[in-house]
């Protein structure tokens, strides 16, 4: 049986033996978890064999690139009319609430202003608020959002 000093320079030397899954032999018989991820991947993408660095992307860009006419460029339509009585309701809450924004700051600098308008001010914009609530679409159908619900 070894003595306590060679027990515990044992225990320096390496991993701790509840981690180690070798049992002190070679790594060469375990399984490459992150290979296997990436062979996984590059099968479902449809490519055979083994990862080899490439520019075929960025030729691909490339030709794109070329390819294109500037003359011929349709930007993206960012914003589009509304077409929904919801999205009706939305644009009319972001008004109330940039409004009443406005409207608040004006009052700030407006001496002697009844504490009744600065209040309905406040309420306006409350109201806003909380009608964007009630005016939001499902989140399944939210381009920003991942499938966790997390924003992108």
């Amino acid at each position: 049986m070894p003595n306590r000093a060679e027990r515990r320079s044992k225990n320096k030397n390496g991993v701790p033996d509840q981690y180690d899954q070798t049992r002190g032999r070679g790594r060469s018989g375990m399984i490459d978890e992150y290979a296997l991820q990436e062979k996984s991947r590059r099968l479902k993408e449809g490519k055979s064999g083994p990862w080899k660095p490439t520019s075929s992307e960025l030729e691909h860009a490339e030709e794109v690139a070329m390819d294109t006419d500037p003359d011929n460029f349709d930007p993206p339509q960012v914003l589009r009319a509304p077409h929904s009585v919801r999205q009706w309701f939305r644009v009319v809450s972001w008004v109330l609430i940039v409004v009443s924004a406005i409207l608040f700051f004006v009052v700030m600098w407006i001496p002697n202003r009844p504490i009744w308008s600065i209040i309905t001010i406040a309420a306006v914009f409350g109201a806003g608020v909380v009608s964007l609530f009630f005016t939001a679409g499902d989140p399944k159908n939210n381009p920003n959002l991942d499938q966790n619900g997390t924003a992108v």
